[in-house]
C-alpha cells in the first residue's frame, strides 16, 4: 500500500504546483484563438495537442486544474463545517436534537447525491460559486454520521466530565473538546470527499451545468472533444486522464491517513 500511497502523494503535489504556478507551466496563453491549428496532434509546440478552435490543450489542462483543487476544497469545506458542526451538536445532547438532526440526514440521504445536485443546479446560474456552494450543501450527511459516531464514544472521556465538573458551557465543550478530538476521521472524510467532489464538479461541467466556457475545465474540455473524437483523440483523452489520477491520487491519499489515524489498520 505504501507505494500506492506514496504515488497519490507525487500526483496531489504535481497538481498543486500546476495550479499555483500556471502562468509559468502553461506554454501558450490559455484563450487564445487560432482557427488555423485546430485539432493539431501532441507536438513539439503543442504538448496535448489543441482543440476545435485552436487552442492549446496543455495550457487549459493547467489553467483547469485551479478550478479543480478550487471545487474539490471549497465545496468539501463547507461540507465538513455542516457536518461536524451537525455531527457534534447530535452526539452530544442527544435526545430531542439527535433526532431531529439524523432524521433530516436521514431524509437528505433518501435522494442521491448527483440527482440532487443536478435538481438544484436547475434553478441557479452556472459558475464556480454556485457548483462550490451546492455541492457542499448537499455533501455533508457522511462526515454528520461519522463525527456522531465519535462523539458518542468522546463524551464519556474524563477530559469531557472534567471540564462538566468545572461548570464550563455545553458549547464550549464541543467546540473545545469534541470537535478537536472528533477530527481525525473527519480529516480522512475530507480528503475522500475532494475525490468526489472533483468527479462531481467534472460530470456537471460534461453535462453543460458546470463551469462555463471559456472558463477550462476537465469536465468541459471533455464535452468540446466529444464532438471530434473521431478525428482528435487527445482532446477527451487527456483531460479524461487527468480526472482519473487525481481521483486516484486523493482517495491514496486518504488510504495513508486512514492507516494514520487507526493503529490496527497500521498493523
Amino acid at each position: 500500500m505504501k507505494p500506492l500511497i506514496t504515488f497519490g502523494f507525487i500526483l496531489i503535489a504535481a497538481l498543486f504546483v500546476a495550479a499555483v504556478f500556471a502562468p509559468f507551466i502553461a506554454t501558450h496563453d490559455h484563450t487564445a484563438i487560432n482557427i488555423k491549428e485546430a485539432y493539431l496532434p501532441p507536438s513539439a509546440s503543442h504538448i496535448f495537442g489543441t482543440d476545435s478552435l485552436g487552442r492549446d490543450l496543455f495550457s487549459r489542462m493547467v489553467y483547469a486544474s485551479r478550478v479543480v483543487l478550487m471545487t474539490g476544497f471549497v465545496a468539501v469545506g463547507i461540507a465538513a463545517v455542516i457536518g461536524v458542526v451537525l455531527g457534534s451538536f447530535s452526539g452530544y445532547f442527544g435526545g430531542a436534537i439527535d433526532s431531529v438532526i439524523m432524521r433530516f440526514t436521514d431524509m437528505m440521504l433518501c435522494f442521491p447525491v448527483f440527482f440532487l445536485i443536478l435538481s438544484v443546479v436547475a434553478f441557479v446560474t452556472p459558475g464556480i460559486l454556485n457548483i462550490m456552494v451546492i455541492i457542499g450543501c448537499t455533501s455533508w450527511m457522511g462526515i454528520a454520521r461519522l463525527i456522531r459516531a465519535e462523539v458518542l464514544t468522546l463524551r464519556t472521556k474524563d477530559y469531557v466530565l472534567a471540564a462538566k465538573a468545572l461548570g464550563r458551557s455545553n458549547v464550549y465543550i464541543v467546540f473545545r473538546h469534541i470537535i478537536p478530538n472528533g477530527l481525525g476521521p473527519a480529516l480522512v472524510n475530507f480528503v475522500f470527499g475532494i475525490a468526489g467532489a472533483i468527479l462531481v464538479e467534472s460530470a456537471l461541467s460534461f453535462l453543460g451545468l458546470g463551469i462555463q466556457p471559456p472558463d477550462p475545465s476537465w469536465g468541459n474540455i471533455l464535452l468540446e472533444g466529444k464532438s471530434g473524437m473521431g478525428v482528435a483523440w487527445w482532446v477527451s483523452v487527456f483531460p479524461g486522464l487527468a480526472i482519473f489520477f487525481t481521483a486516484f491520487g486523493f482517495n491514496m491519499l486518504g488510504e495513508g491517513l486512514k492507516q494514520f489515524f487507526n493503529p490496527r489498520l497500521k498493523r
